[in-house]
Formats: structure tokens, sequence, C-alpha cells
């Protein structure tokens, strides 16, 4: 017995003997640590879990592997080799973060600084530590060629900011929700501002905290994801995190006590059954009013209304804005999204991921003052905007309110068999905008007393009193997308893909209640509502096939070729084609690359279909009407407008890469576009005395180039923390018409053009010529320091009205932003970010283009009168009329509380 317990004891020593102790942190790919990660040894049942700081200890045997598993992960296997295992994991596999990008190509995903293809890479980190209140501002001062404009007075530009990449505009860049189409804005951009004539996605209805990751291609993708993508692809990918959550408070304020923000986001996960997961973000926010009104000058009033001189100075003297309300809307929004799947087994997984978003936005349109109307009008106006009295008539100023729903969802199926990936999905997803226009009037009315003069042939009108609130309509737009992707590899140098698009789309324009449009005098003053035959249902397919090859030539020499092949319903089909290489040398350190690509964008439904009346700001007149008829109305066919075609476009991008060492990279990239066949809104063409009007068109040819860099460089040892920094930088080299505008031969015979030089200022020069973006981190214990400065470069302006003598130039401006966080817990973190810390502010000035433009700003009588054109006679001094890229609020201060769960 007592030898029976010696080899007993003799057998577990050399058990114990035999084994050893890993330990080590599971991390994402974006920093955060894993709670609840399977670790198992290979070949065996012994096993254990993560802790809430994704730490853990495990016994095992020497030499053995671990195997690390996680919902929403692929899973890792690694070897101990010795008494520390850190891993990050990652839908990739446990690649880093800037190593793995799966934008830019139908085939295998590929390496960030080896592709290629110029790519951005931003993790939720990276877009939070900015402090902006919504994803597309993060982006405006993370990536150089992204820029999106702030607009001094919106109507329904309140609901999204225009966007674009390399000075595209925002209908040349395609977004995708995990690798999938989103659906565009219902929105056409018709203000007199960049993106004038522009559709896009609502990127701002992205809650921040659902992101994991974004990956920005800068290159043309129409051959491989279809229309739309002539600047380049923006592929958002949604957090997989199935039991790491977080809530987040924020608020914030601007330096002048105004455009108050709160909001409060939670994003948490959970696993469904053993193979499940799902990953959920709400998030709710508001903010306040904020106004920057000009001072209004007298003798530009009068000039512009007629007005008595008196009258003009005595209501200027209460209100020297003119009661003007000019600055950032009143916004609140909710946002819900959810991501999740089921991985059956190795071999087959469903995916979904579904989001909604309301937005309401309050705006103001410019304020109606006593003297912009008669003396005859008084007593009428008086009832629905004073006592009674003329003398209680002040004005009034009709608000613009805005609610949008935005919506996507996908439902998909990836199996691999014999080596062959399928990849089967359904996408659906839309956008609807409905306004109501409050504390206004219609002209066309008459009072009991008829103190308004009627309109010819509506006398059904007279004596009717006018409503003071309306129901203009808006306008909807929804997709569907089925898609079949298809790859393999079909050996260690060889990999090919295929597959098809099916898309229909749907746009709806609501018509407005009957008071909101009838009469002669344009509808309900501010915003016209859509009439009965300006309103309608539209909609259109398409089918799209493509093929795509990469072939490793060497390790080092990769070629990739695309082509694609899409049909439309309404105007016809287009072949697409993308050629890239890349070659890459002194042990990857070193990567050259470029890329030859066509592209396409066919005209969007709204292009095509919006007709409508708009009230706008017209130099020396003052708020005017004017019309927007569609490509396919009677009116334009009589007008012999041409029905749209697609663009064409061909795209060339060269650069270098390099990566030394892991902490450091930089890439430099320079791009060529050329775009045929452009489409543009173009001016109001007078045809004749009874015939003035707006239209779409494909009225020029243009070419852009330019250069972008990005470097960073990582862990750097100061003191005692830890720093990185980066700077990165889009230099506009071209941005122009290429040729002369492509006048229809029936705007051509009355000597006009659809394209004059405010209208090639709003495509062109209207974008910073360059924008340079430098950034430094800094790590040290609890604390953690950013600080941000990106320069805008100049601006050039051509506004309609003023002197041909001069144009407009806005400076070169750098704005600083600050970020300081506090770490108080493992679970808590403080942030406090100030945006714009200088207070600086976009300041515009005159310049002379010759002679004569000198001697005008030589003169102070002609330069106040120029001044006068170009911002309603000082309404919107900051900006003018025509908007900015970066905001004239000046300093915020924003404060966030996040806990992690």
């Amino acid at each position: 017995m007592k030898k029976f317990a010696l080899l007993l004891i003799l057998l577990n020593v050399s058990f114990v003997f035999a084994q050893q102790q890993v330990s080590g942190v599971v991390k994402d790919n974006t920093g955060n640590a894993l709670p609840g990660v399977n670790i198992v040894e290979k070949g065996t049942q012994n096993g254990v879990s993560t802790d809430m700081d994704g730490a853990y200890k495990i016994k095992v045997k020497e030499g053995a592997t671990l195997v690390f598993s996680y919902v929403g992960f692929s899973k890792l296997e690694k070897a101990v080799t010795g008494a520390t295992l850190n891993v990050v994991l990652s839908e990739e596999g446990g690649q880093n973060l800037d190593e793995v990008v799966v934008t830019g190509t139908r085939t295998a995903p590929r390496s960030n600084t080896t592709s290629a293809l110029p790519i951005d890479v931003l993790s939720s980190k990276d877009l939070t530590s900015t402090g902006q209140a919504s994803f597309d501002k993060a982006l405006q001062y993370k990536i150089p060629s992204f820029n999106t404009v702030q607009t001094p007075v919106n109507d329904a530009t309140s609901l999204l900011d225009p966007y674009e990449i390399r000075n595209m505009g925002p209908s040349r860049t395609l977004i995708l929700i995990n690798g999938k189409r989103k659906n565009m804005s219902s929105l056409v951009y018709t203000q007199t501002s960049p993106g004038r004539g522009e559709t896009g996605s609502d990127i701002s209805a992205i809650p921040t905290d659902a992101i994991e990751r974004v990956e920005i291609l800068r290159d043309g993708a129409s051959a491989q994801y279809g229309s739309d993508a002539i600047a380049g692809v923006m592929n958002i990918i949604l957090k997989k995190n199935a039991s790491l959550g977080s809530l987040t408070l924020r608020t914030g304020i601007t330096s002048e006590g105004d455009g108050e923000m709160y909001g409060v986001s939670l994003n948490n996960g959970s696993t469904i059954g053993e193979k499940g997961f799902i990953n959920y973000t709400v998030d709710f926010s508001k903010v306040a009013l904020a106004n920057r009104p000009g001072r209004v000058n007298a003798d530009g009033e009068i000039a512009d209304f007629g007005a008595n001189p008196a009258d003009v100075n005595a209501f200027l003297a209460l209100k020297p804005d003119a009661g003007n309300v000019n600055g950032s809307p009143e916004t609140a929004a909710a946002k819900f999204l959810v991501n999740g799947g089921v991985d059956y087994n190795e071999n087959n997984q469903m995916y979904y991921n579904a989001a909604y978003v309301y937005k309401k936005v309050n705006s103001f349109a410019n304020y109606r003052t006593p003297y912009w109307r008669s003396v005859a009008d008084m007593p009428y106006l008086a009832t629905l905007f004073g006592d009674g009295t003329p003398a209680s008539y002040q004005g009034y100023v009709p608000t613009f309110e805005g609610d949008l729903n935005d919506y996507n969802a996908t439902i998909g199926y990836k199996s691999t068999k014999n080596g062959w990936n399928t990849d089967v999905s359904l996408t659906t997803g839309g956008n609807t905008q409905i306004y109501t226009v409050s504390n206004s009037q219609n002209r066309s009315f008459n009072d009991a007393n008829g103190n308004d003069s009627k309109d010819p042939g509506e006398d059904f009108l007279y004596g009717i009193s006018t409503p003071i609130t309306f129901k203009p309509g808006g306008t909807s737009f929804n997709h569907y997308v089925g898609n079949i992707d298809i790859s393999k590899n079909l050996s260690d140098q060889l990999s090919l893909g295929f597959g098809s698009e099916f898309r229909t789309e749907n746009f709806e324009i609501f018509e407005g209640d009957l008071a909101s449009y009838i009469g002669n005098r344009s509808g309900a003053d501010s915003f016209q509502g859509n009439t009965p035959e300006n309103s309608g249902k539209f909609n259109r397919y398409n089918l799209g096939l493509y093929l795509d090859v990469a072939l490793d030539i060497t390790e080092d020499f990769l070629v990739n070729g695309t082509v694609r092949y899409e049909d439309y319903s309404d105007f016809g089909s287009a072949t697409v084609w993308k050629a890239s290489t890349r070659y890459k040398f002194s042990d990857d350190k070193i990567t050259l690359r470029a890329s030859l690509s066509t592209g396409f964008r066919a005209p969007s439904l709204h292009q095509i279909y919006t007709q409508k009346s708009q009230s706008s700001f017209v130099p020396g007149q003052g708020i005017v009407v004017q019309g927007l008829i569609n490509n396919v109305s009677s009116a334009a066919r009589a007008s012999g407008v041409p029905k749209l075609d697609s663009e064409k476009s061909t795209n060339f991008t060269a650069g270098i890469g390099l990566k030394p060492n892991k902490n450091f990279n930089l890439t430099i990239d320079y791009y060529d576009i050329k775009v045929e066949d452009r489409i543009v809104l173009g001016n109001p063409i007078t045809f004749s005395p009874t015939n003035t009007s707006a239209f779409f068109v494909n009225g020029i040819d243009s070419r852009t180039s330019g250069i972008d860099l990005v470097t960073g460089y990582k862990n750097l040892i100061v003191g005692s923390g830890k720093m990185g920094f980066n700077i990165s930088g889009n230099y506009t080299l071209k941005n122009e018409i290429d040729g002369p505008v492509k006048n229809p031969a029936s705007v051509a015979a009355v000597n006009q053009s659809v394209i004059d030089q405010t209208q090639e200022a709003l495509l062109f020069t209207s974008r910073p010529q360059f924008k340079i973006i430098g950034g430094a981190e800094y790590e040290l214990g609890k604390f953690g320091f950013t600080l941000n400065n990106t320069v805008f470069g100049p601006t050039k302006f051509k506004n309609a009205g003023m002197s041909n003598d001069l144009k407009v130039e806005f400076l070169t401006k750098m704005v600083t932003d600050l970020g300081v966080n506090y770490a108080a817990s493992d679970k808590l973190t403080l942030a406090l970010n100030v945006n714009n810390l200088l207070n600086v502010l976009p300041e515009w000035k005159f310049k002379a283009e010759n002679a004569a433009g000198t001697a005008i700003l030589n003169d102070p009588a002609q330069t106040r009168a120029q001044f006068n054109l170009v911002t309603f006679n000082g309404r919107y001094s900051q900006m003018t009329y025509d908007g900015y890229h970066f905001s004239q609020l000046g300093t915020m201060f924003n404060l966030s509380l996040n806990y992690k769960f």
C-alpha cells in the first residue's frame, strides 16, 4: 500500500514538472480588452475564460498550443513559447487594425501598407478622440481628402451637410456598411453652396459608438462596386463585441454660451446560444441653436427693397442683425443599430445588421422685416403677426422644421466549400424627409377686408385668411440590393472573384398641402410646397456583373484586374474596368503601387425627376423664387434640355508605401481623375420673357489631380509616457473644367451658359486647395493627451452678382483641438475635448482680378456695395451666403464620461 501511494506521488510530481503556467491579456484590434474569451489547450478539455480586463491564467503542458475563440471574431491558435502570451483578435484572425483591409478587392483581403491601393483606416478610438458630435465631422478632422461643408442658412440642407472625397462632390463617393451599399439620402442640394446639384448618403446618421473601424479607399472603384465610386469608397465596419459594453454620457457648449449639446450612448452585446452574437447601439442626442448673425447694412436694404430709408434705419436701430438667425440649427436625434451573426460551423455563417435613425431639425429662414412689404399690406400682416394695429407689425421669421427617417438593413449567408467562398446577401435602406414651415404666410390669400391685392384668376382665395403653418411635402428614397459574391484562391498565386448585384431604386416627391403651393405669389413664404404636377413616384432597376482576378507573380509582385458590366432600365448600360499592381521589396518595408481604371456614375433619380420652386437670395434683388424643371418634363423638352446620361471617368493613381519598422509608416499617392459628361445643376436660363428655368444637364468635363500624404509614428518613449504622432495632407494640383462647357443648343442660341463663374467656383475652387492634419498623442499613467492641428487651405468663390473684376478668397486657417482623457478606474474614463481651442473663425477678403478690381477696392463705397452683394447686406458677413468648410461657431467645449461594463 505504501509503495502504491509513493508511486502516485511520483507520478503527480512528474506531471507538475511537465506543466507550465501561462498568463496574458486578450484585446480586440482597437486595443479594448475582451472579457469572456474562451481559451482551450488544443487537443484537451483544459480551458479558461478571460476576466473583465481581458486577462487570463492557465496551466498547460510544455509546448502546448492555445486556441482563442470569441463570438464574432476569428478563431486564433498560438503556440506557447513563454510564461506570457498576449494576443489580439479580429475578424481577420488576429491581425492588427492597420495590417489587413477588406475594402478595395473582391478576392482575398490584403495588407494595408502593402496593398495595391491607397486606403485610410480609422478605429473607433480615432473617431471619438476628435470630440466631434457626429461621424461626418469626426472624419473632417482625421482624413485630409475628406471635406464637409458648413452652410449659414440651410432649409433642407440643415438635415445633413454635403461631404466629399478628393473634391468630387458627395455623389461620387460610395458608402458601404460592412461591405454592403448604404442608401442615398432623398435630398438633392439645390442651394448656392458647395455640393449644389449633388446627392449623398446621410453618414451623420451613423452612431460613432457602433463603429469598429472605417476603411476609406481613395481610388476609383466603379469596376469593383458599381456606380457612385468614382472618387472612392468608404466602408464602415460595425462592432462585433458580444459582451464588452460601454455607456457614454456627453455634453458640450460653445464659448459664446449657446449650442448646448447633450447625449447618451449605449453600446453592448450578448451571445445568442453557443454560436451566435449580437452587438447593439442606442444613441440619443440634442443640440441647441447657435446663432452668429451679422450686422445688416441699411443702404443695401434700401436699394434691394426700395424701402423708405426712415423705416429701414428705425428697424435696424432696434434689430441691427435684422432679426436674422444664422448659425447651426436645433437638432435632436435618436439612433439605433444592431450587428450580429451565427457561426453554424467553421464553414457556414449567417450575418445581419440593421439601423434606424430619426432626426428632427428646427431652423429659420431669413427674417421678413416690415419694410419688405408695402404700407397697404400692414393691416393684414398685423392681424397675423401683431395685435391687429399696423404699428404692432414688426415682421416675422419663418421657421423650417425637418423630420428625417433613415434606415438600412442587411441579412446574408457565407459559406466555404472546397475552397470556394460564397456570400449571398439582401440589403434594403431608405431615407425620408418631411418638412413643415411655420410662422409664415401665403400672400395669394386675402384678408376679409381685401387689404392685400388680388391675384388674377384667383377670386376663390379672396376673403380667406392665410394659414401660418404649412406642410410643403418632402421626399423619400429607398433601394433593395441583392448581392452574390464568390471567390477562391485557386493557388498560392492566383485568386478569383466574381459576382452580381441587382438593385432597384425608388424615389418619391410628396405633394404639399394646398395652401403651401397655391397662388401666383409662389405659395408659402420662404419654402414653397410641392405641387401635384411636381410630385410623384419614380423607380428604376439595374443589374451588375463583375469578374476580379488577382495574381501574385512573385511573393512581392501583385497584379489585379477587374471588369464590370452594368445595365440600367432607364438610361442604358456601361462596361468599366480596373487594373492595379503592387511591388514590395526590402522585406516588405517599401511598396510601389499604381492603378488605372475607368468608371461611371448613373444620374440619380433625384437629378432626373426633381422639379420645384425655391426661394433663394439673389444679389441685388433680395429673396427671389426660381424654378427647377425636371429632366423628363415637357418643359425640359420644349426648352431643348437633353436627356441625362451617365458620367464616365478615368482614374489614375500611383504611390509608394514605407514601413521600415512596426511603429512607423508613410504613404504618398498621386491621383488624376477625369470625368466626362459631369452632371451639374446649371444656372437659371432665360429662354424667353416668360420662361426662366434651371435644370440638370451633362454640362462639363472635369479634371482633378492632387497628392495625398499619410505618415505616423507610434510607441515613442518620452519621459515616463508613450507618444505617437501623425501627419497627413492633401494638396490639390488641379481641379477645373476640362474643355468648353457643353451647353445645349437651345442655351447657346440665347447666348447664355449653364455654367458661369459662380457655378464654376462652387464646383472647383470653393474647396480648400490643401488640407493638412498634424496630431500627437501622449499617454502618461492614467492620463491621455491629444493635440490636433488642422490647416484648411485657401478657397476661392466667385459669388453671384459681384463684379467680374473681383473674387472672394477665404484665407488659410489652422484649427487646434485639444483632448484630455483620465482613466479614473479600469471601467470609468473622463474625457474633455476643446475643439477650436484658439477660437479661429473663417475669414475672407476681396481679391482684385485686374486693375479695375483694384480700383473698386480703393473706393470704400464700391467695396461696401460688393460686400452687400455677397453677404445679403451683411447678414452672412462671416461665411458669405455660400458657406465654408469649418464652423463659424468658434470654440466648443465637450465633456464625456465613459463607463465600461
